[in-house]
């Protein structure tokens, strides 16, 4: 039996929290889940690929039903999204909440943060996690000056997490090039298990 949940009309995260909710209470071998935006399907089928179940997604008019299924021998992983086992060592976020460093001049500030993203390299392999929200989103984007830089850094290992509900808000979904288009659960489960979350 399919277990039915109907999102639609919810923030994020909410879809992916009552997703959340409905497997680990229920624990369902199918469950089909009703949204109404594109980064609200992303972001459920991530989960649900996360989880372990055979997603599959169909648009329905202006909606569209994520439907996850798995076999009886599947089990749940302990681990939480995003979190892969690697060798030992510190672990740092980097939050991007504007497309800009600093206050004063618009320009400088895109230069400074040009340069800043140019600079993260010097981290090493503990830079784990770049997360892009609000005005952040807009360096993920084509033709942003930023691309090959954030490219570059995903190409060298570290995850790359792109705000959905901000790229829904700013009408750039179709544009991003670059990342994992992500929700708030996965911004904070980064944050809770990172040593060190720098924030621009």
């Amino acid at each position: 039996m399919v277990k039915e949940l109907d999102c639609r009309g919810l923030a994020c995260p909410a879809p992916v929290l009552q997703t959340k909710q409905v497997i680990e209470k229920d624990n369902p071998a199918s469950i089909r889940v009703v949204v109404d935006n594109e980064a609200a399907r992303q972001n459920v089928s991530r989960f649900l690929e996360s989880r372990k179940f055979q997603v599959s997604a169909e648009k329905k008019d202006r909606d569209f039903e994520v439907t996850g299924r798995r076999g009886d021998q599947t089990v749940l992983p302990d681990l939480p999204p995003l979190v892969k086992p690697h060798v030992e060592r510190k672990k740092i976020v980097v939050m991007v909440a504007t497309d800009r460093m600093g206050q004063g001049d618009d320009e400088l500030g895109r230069r400074l943060l040009l340069n800043f993203l140019k600079t993260l390299k010097e981290l090493g392999p503990e830079l784990w996690r770049l997360v892009f929200v609000n005005n952040g989103v807009k360096l993920t984007v084509e033709g942003a000056d930023t691309l090959p830089i954030v490219q570059e850094l995903e190409g060298d290992g570290v995850a790359i997490l792109v705000c959905g509900t901000c790229l829904d808000y700013f009408h750039l979904l179709e544009k991003k090039k670059v990342g994992e288009t992500t929700n708030m659960l996965d911004i904070v489960t980064a944050m809770q298990l990172a040593d060190t979350v720098i924030n621009i």
